[in-house]
């Protein structure tokens, strides 16, 4: 289903808005029509038609992708704010899906073009695969001959076709596959990866007990991004995907990894296979052929599973809705603002950035994907798909090799995790461990956190210690808030005592504090020069150097599931307003990405400051809302939004406020934000920020090298590692200190608060939409983020 056609009208857009938010319009009529086709996500549909509803537009559905565009008649109904209501959490969509060989047939255009001319509809937004994206390109090339026979054969007259005599191409990319060239992740894919890794858990308990090695197949036809995040996120022995085919011989290098695995102690082998894979030679290599391999010549108990279509199904990820929800603002916004010559474009992920690329430019490179596997090409294949498959792909396979070399570079490097616990920092400390020792070093894992440190709870930990930590929730280690300033003596003391030459640091603010008194103490303890990095890892994202952190995407995962749950509770009651505190300290990031994720009324953050008029005002938004056939609402808060204004103010006035028209309930989430098993964001992110967190220190370890020691005590000598827009960067400690609210804990600068008013249009508040930072179209040959999942 993600690979068809959705389809969305807007015509007549207000004169007044247009002049207001998008001046670059006024060289064009007023009278501004468009059409939009969608496949995927229902928080795109909800998105596009709220957004254009918005802007004055009136909005229709064309049901049964392009063979409702054909058909036309019923297939094309209105949409109203209240019919993409309650469309969040659903799978699929709700318009409908048909493939269509009529629209492959220039007859079924020229019906299509029909239909669009008859409603004065001249800009067409898809949602697909490169195939749909491509035919929609195609269609814009032929409009002006389309009309020219359509006038000849009478169905149209001349006044219509001057009025439409061009059509506008905006894309948005929905498939599981994430096999289109030029975003890092296409609509689908994060709760595609949700669906694998629940699997993959369920196995691997099973699998442990009986000492079993499981197959598990995933699909991605000729991609093989599901199969490689999938082994990055649960820490596989290998991976086959068509990008990359495996050496001859691999027969024998398969069955000895395994064996080796077996030999260290570890009771499960898993296997991912892509369903595109291949050898070097073009043969496919399937999961039956795989068990057949090892069963003979290992004789272990294997089992295969084939996932199929299970990955389509399901809730959608809170990542993919608010995906959806900002590609559908920005396919609107370059829909307003495209001319006859502005290009076909894409809406594209790069970082944490809605980007706009040419779309065919993307097709090609797509195609160009292809042609490098047929060719044997398989490095250029890696590297067309993109930096983020790029640097998984890496990440992979330096994490794949379980046997460290043979000479040892003498170098200690210790581990710890610090602040309250979070999904995902498990996998990062795997990662950083298991780097670390490919890279000779010898790996310390130190307990409880400064603490633990202080106290000496310091001891070697190896390659198998570190076996299947990637699934698991909380910290290993142990964690604890102690800042280091009133130890600093004995910690310099353990650090002499077990001759550590470099600190990994994984934690929340409390992490980043404790890096800098550990720099600020560098003056008085010269065991404290040694190479340093912090790794984000929070569910309150307020780490200073870093757009995420690992452990906010799970988080931000259990909240929405908790507000769709809470949201359903009132499918029968009808007329409640549900009340959510959620955590975060004072950073307002999970109240409001939650917001947008599970279609909140409103979220009260810090960020943000409120007053009574602004409560007021939700109040009255909210009675309103009563007055239409969608009878909930939901508000969130965060917990340190307002010193006052706390939840229980907040149910009370709404609750007085509401008598006679809806009633209210109220929920504190507390610290189940905190636990669960770690998304597959958060494995991969984390994963990818241990691994190249030890790089780095192996670098700066070269560097300070000096007179038989290592001697650190430059400002780039200890560092945060961050996701900063599109890549993943080493930040001085001591830089970021101006970027710092101390004292409520959070960066001054936050990019998610420019995001806010896309949660207030989609609830329907009558706001200013600033777009000042309008996205102009980019190239697909660019660097790309190597986060992307």
């Amino acid at each position: 289903v993600f690979r068809e056609e959705r389809h969305l009208h807007f015509w007549t857009l207000n004169p007044n808005f247009l002049q207001k938010h998008w001046p670059l319009l006024l060289k064009t009529p007023v009278k501004y029509h468009c059409h939009l086709c969608f496949s995927g996500m229902n928080a795109a549909v909800r998105a596009t038609v709220r957004v254009g509803l918005y802007t004055g537009a009136k909005v229709y559905f064309v049901h049964e992708g392009y063979q409702g565009l054909v058909d036309g008649g019923d297939n094309i109904r209105p949409a109203t704010w209240e019919s993409v209501s309650m469309m969040l959490q659903l799978g699929g969509t709700v318009i409908g899906s048909a493939r269509c060989k009529d629209f492959r047939a220039r007859e079924g255009r020229m019906k299509a073009a029909c239909n669009l001319v008859k409603l004065g509809i001249t800009n067409l937004c898809v949602i697909g695969g490169d195939g749909s994206l491509t035919g929609a390109n195609q269609f814009r090339t032929e409009w002006s001959g389309l009309l020219v026979d359509l006038v000849k054969a009478g169905k149209i007259t001349e006044e219509e076709a001057k009025k439409s005599s061009h059509l506008n191409i905006v894309g948005m990319v929905g498939s599981i596959d994430n096999d289109f060239c030029g975003t890092d992740m296409t609509i689908g894919t994060d709760s595609a990866l949700h669906r694998i890794i629940e699997v993959v858990d369920a196995i691997a308990t099973t699998a442990q007990s009986h000492q079993r090695t499981f197959i598990l197949e995933v699909m991605g036809r000729h991609c093989g991004y599901l199969a490689l995040v999938t082994a990055l996120a649960c820490g596989a022995d290998w991976v086959f995907i068509p990008e990359m085919p495996p050496d001859d011989g691999w027969e024998n290098h398969l069955c000895r990894r395994l064996a080796d695995q077996r030999a260290r102690g570890c009771r499960l082998n898993v296997i991912i296979v892509a369903e595109g894979a291949m050898s070097r030679d073009g043969k496919p290599i399937t999961s039956d052929q795989i068990k057949k391999l090892v069963t003979d010549r290992l004789s272990f108990d294997t089992r295969t599973t084939v996932l199929g279509h299970v990955q389509r199904g399901g809730t959608p990820s809170a990542f993919d809705r608010i995906l959806g929800s900002r590609m559908g603002v920005e396919a609107v916004m370059a829909l307003l603002e495209a001319t006859p010559d502005t290009p076909a474009c894409v809406v594209s992920l790069s970082g944490n950035h809605a980007v706009r690329l040419p779309l065919m430019e993307c097709v090609q490179v797509t195609k160009d994907v292809t042609a490098a596997m047929a060719e044997g090409r398989f490095e250029d294949a890696i590297k067309l798909r993109g930096k983020s498959f790029e640097n998984n792909w890496n990440t992979y396979t330096l994490l794949a090799h379980i046997n460290p070399p043979d000479v040892k570079s003498n170098i200690n490097v210790a581990v710890m995790n610090v602040g309250a616990p979070c999904a995902g920092m498990n996998a990062a400390v795997r990662a950083a461990v298991r780097m670390g020792l490919i890279q000779g070093h010898n790996m310390l894992a130190v307990h409880d956190g400064f603490d633990g440190l202080a106290q000496g709870q310091v001891e070697p930990i190896t390659w198998t210690s570190v076996s299947g930590w990637t699934g698991k929730g909380g910290s290993v280690l142990g964690t604890k808030r102690t800042l280091p300033a009133k130890i600093l003596e004995d910690i310099s003391l353990n650090i002499a005592k077990f001759n550590i030459h470099a600190l990994v640091i994984i934690g929340g603010f409390e992490a980043y504090m404790g890096g800098l008194e550990l720099v600020q103490a560098r003056e008085k303890y010269e065991e404290m020069c040694i190479p340093m990095v912090v790794i984000p890892a929070t569910v309150s994202n307020n780490v200073p150097g870093s757009d995420f952190s690992i452990g906010a995407d799970t988080a931000l995962n259990t909240i929405t599931s908790t507000c769709d749950r809470i949201k359903q509770s009132a499918a029968g009651t009808k007329r409640r307003v549900f009340i959510v505190e959620t955590m975060g300290g004072y950073c307002g990031y999970l109240a409001t990405m939650a917001g947008l994720a599970a279609g909140a009324d409103a979220a009260y953050i810090f960020e943000e400051k409120i007053a009574i008029k602004d409560l007021e005002m939700n109040v009255v938004h909210l009675v309103e809302k009563m007055k239409t056939t969608v009878k909930r609402g939901l508000i969130l808060r965060n917990e340190n939004c307002n010193a006052n204004y706390t939840t229980d103010f907040i149910f009370n006035l709404y609750s007085e406020e509401g008598k006679g028209i809806f009633d209210c309930r109220k929920n504190v989430l507390g610290h189940m934000q905190q636990g669960g098993t770690p998304t597959p964001f958060d494995r991969n992110f984390g994963t990818k920020m241990g691994a190249k967190s030890v790089l780095w220190i192996t670098d700066k370890l070269k560097q300070c090298y000096r007179h038989g020691r290592i001697f650190a005590n430059t400002p780039d000598s200890a560092c945060v590692l961050g996701m900063r827009k599109r890549a993943l960067t080493f930040q001085p400690l001591a830089d970021l200190k101006g970027d710092t609210d101390f004292e409520h804990r959070i960066p001054k600068t936050q990019w998610w608060l420019k995001i806010r008013p896309i949660m207030k249009i989609l609830a329907k508040y009558d706001i200013k939409l600033d777009t000042s930072e309008r996205t102009d179209m980019e190239h697909v040959i660019k660097k790309r983020s190597p986060l992307g999942m």
